[in-house]
């Protein structure tokens, strides 16, 4: 293992059981560890919730007052959660020059991501094009925090909602982040360990239930892997806010920069999480070896 491609912690959980579990010398199973672009996933969950709850609706347009006077106007949250917003976006993690999302996270749009986000102009005409967005997510979670209540450089009732409705509900803890503008960073920042990543993992193979309970509207899960893209540069499908695994029916992938991943694999009964340092060029090898993890468990059904 080169220092270009560190797996920190790897977890299988089959049928509801931890059935492999291993970790780099320097990670326990204490270890909490980023999720990057896996919070993308839990922001998926967060709207769901939210949507239940008669405070969203993906349908809605007209999400914001400076967009009433052009064709942002026509953008509803459907077309954000599909990353098919229209709006002008780089996600580049190496040309900084270039990138809007380093410029975002790390430069002019740092204490206010949404803002920066909010600001760019259409590119194409809402829901005509897939463009993968890191500012999207950032749009949908200060959509949320608009929702609850939030007033400007707040997060209590975000951060209160997102405990109490999701992370308690099914026993995960986890930290999430937030800009000064109070904004939860729904892009890149949830802190937990491999084993809480793969308590989210398993509420989407289980269809939104923890325990007995409902914490996802019915539908939800279909909604995440509804396939509306596919990404030439990853070799995923994209649904709503998650990715999907070709060959794999019904599968779901939260990825993340750097290697992250929540795979949920219902046909097999299996939750693979993989959290770990893997630059870019070698991403597509991970998901390889990921491949070859989920193919030792067979189709239900199946000898």
């Amino acid at each position: 293992m080169t220092s270009d491609n560190v797996t920190l912690a790897q977890l299988v959980i089959h049928k509801g059981e931890i059935v492999s579990e291993t970790y780099a010398p320097e990670v326990t199973a204490q270890t909490t560890l980023i999720s990057w672009s896996m919070a993308k996933s839990i922001t998926h969950a967060l709207v769901g919730i939210a949507q239940m709850d008669g405070l969203l609706n993906v349908a809605d347009s007209q999400l914001f007052p400076g967009w009433e006077s052009d064709n942002r106007r026509n953008i509803t949250l459907q077309h954000l959660l599909e990353m098919r917003s229209g709006l002008s976006w780089v996600e580049d993690y190496v040309d900084g020059d270039a990138s809007d999302v380093i410029d975002m996270l790390f430069g002019s749009g740092k204490d206010d991501v949404a803002a920066y986000a909010i600001a760019q102009p259409l590119a194409a005409a809402p829901g005509a094009e897939w463009v993968y967005s890191s500012g999207t997510t950032n749009i949908v979670t200060r959509l949320l925090g608009n929702a609850l209540g939030d007033a400007t450089g707040s997060h209590v009732n975000i951060e209160s909602f997102m405990r109490s409705r999701l992370f308690d509900a099914i026993g995960m803890k986890a930290l999430p982040k937030y800009d000064a503008a109070g904004t939860f960073v729904g892009s890149s920042y949830v802190y937990a360990t491999a084993r809480d990543f793969a308590k989210f993992g398993l509420l989407y193979l289980r269809d939104g239930v923890c325990n007995g309970v409902r914490i996802l509207p019915e539908g939800w899960v279909d909604h995440a892997r509804a396939q509306h893209a596919f990404d030439e540069e990853t070799g995923l499908g994209y649904g709503a806010h998650w990715w999907t695994l070709p060959g794999e029916r019904n599968s779901l992938v939260a990825a993340g920069y750097e290697g992250q991943y929540i795979m949920v694999i219902p046909d097999r009964d299996l939750v693979v999480v993989r959290l770990g340092k893997t630059v870019a060029e070698l991403r597509n090898s991970v998901v390889a070896e990921l491949r070859v993890v989920i193919e030792q468990f067979p189709v239900i059904g199946e000898r």
